[in-house]
């Protein structure tokens, strides 16, 4: 095999289902089949020995099923990409937000191998393969150094803060579950608003808004688009598309649009913190949590030249410590917590300087507005 191929394994009880799998990932030169398996535990086996660059996993199995089989992977791999294959009949989106909760990747509907069974292997290919080379490419990232890590730990000179007026976060692989350990937490009484970017496929998203509120003390929305930004509120951006704070006459709004993706991702990470930061300034505070990739990155990079703050999550509790990796090591994280303690250090980083400005935003003169584009 050509150098820079990834090797994946093929996990389903259904025969033909296999070979068809096989036939479009083994048309690609730069994929080849590492094994096959026909059920959860043969699949963690095959894992063990055959060290596959990504997992293709049926969901519903006997014996072992998808659920069962990726909770027992991600006791021991954080890290082996998961694409989980599953019939989305009613209620299997609530199965599916499950499986992303416990670290899946990305999915792919039956439908598509049932179409491929009796017809060609194109729309197969075309909707996993590219998803197959994202993941594994985001996967296979260089790894840091001893030096690097020792140098996470060392302790950075104070910077100027300002009164935090926006709260924004980022999260990827893991971050269902991460948020809802997360956000909870957070009281009724909070002052400023929380933005959250999710990567999560569209029909997913407002039911995991449902399960966020359920366990919230704060309100829970799913953007609609040209909602007004209101203190004490979480918004959760709706897959498929970009977010935006935007201003407007009678304050900041959000804004959806379906411009191309960035870092592989729609919504993006780094669209949400570059536009707030355009409007909110120093008084930006940005969180990043587990994922895959860099998606969240460049938008650090612009909140922390203007005086903002990043709160990033740590190795060790991160299902994939990608996005907040690459933060904390470009050196642009103000603190690198457990997941534990990210609640706490948002709380104190939100109230240390609120005095008289409770609830202020850019808009009536909030402490740290810049007008956008200066």
């Amino acid at each position: 095999m050509p150098n820079g191929s990834y090797r994946i394994l093929i996990v389903n009880d259904s025969a033909a289902a296999r070979r068809i799998l096989k036939d479009a990932i083994s048309s690609d030169p730069r994929l080849e089949i590492a094994g096959m398996a026909s059920n959860g535990d043969t699949a963690l086996t095959h894992i063990q020995q055959l060290k596959p660059d990504l997992m293709v996993l049926d969901a519903e199995m006997p014996e072992r099923n998808g659920l069962a089989t990726l909770a027992e992977l991600r006791k021991t791999n954080r890290h082996l990409p998961v694409i989980m294959l599953s019939d989305f009949v009613p209620g299997g989106e609530r199965a599916m937000l499950d499986a992303l909760s416990l670290g899946a990747n990305g999915y792919l509907s039956k439908k598509a191998v049932t179409a491929a069974l009796t017809g060609s292997l194109d729309d197969l290919r075309r909707e996993l393969l590219p998803k197959i080379h994202a993941l594994c490419e985001r996967n296979r990232s260089p790894k840091p150094s001893a030096d690097s890590q020792l140098l996470l730990k060392l302790p950075t000179l104070p910077r100027p803060q300002k009164e935090i007026a926006m709260v924004v976060v980022g999260v990827s692989t893991g971050g269902p579950q991460a948020l809802l350990d997360f956000l909870p937490g957070i009281p009724r009484d909070f002052p400023v608003p929380v933005v959250v970017v999710q990567h999560m496929p569209a029909i997913f998203t407002s039911i995991f808004a449902t399960r966020l509120q359920s366990k919230c003390s704060l309100p829970v929305q799913e953007v609609a688009g040209g909602e007004p930004v209101t203190p004490g509120v979480i918004w959760l951006a709706p897959g498929g598309k970009h977010l935006r704070l935007s201003a407007s006459a009678s304050g900041v709004v959000l804004e959806l649009d379906t411009s191309p993706p960035r870092n592989f991702c729609r919504p993006s990470v780094d669209v949400l913190f570059e536009s707030a930061v355009k409007l909110y300034g120093p008084a930006t505070l940005a969180v990043v949590l587990t994922g895959m990739g860099i998606d969240g990155l460049k938008g650090c990079e612009v909140i922390h030249q203007r005086g903002g703050q990043v709160v990033v999550q740590d190795e060790e509790t991160s299902v994939v410590w990608g996005m907040p990796g690459a933060v904390a090591r470009a050196k642009l994280a103000d603190s690198i917590k457990p997941l534990s303690q990210m609640r706490d250090e948002v709380l104190r980083r939100v109230m240390q300087y609120r005095g008289d400005h409770r609830g202020a935003t850019p808009m009536d003169g909030g402490i740290g507005y810049v007008q956008p584009g200066k």
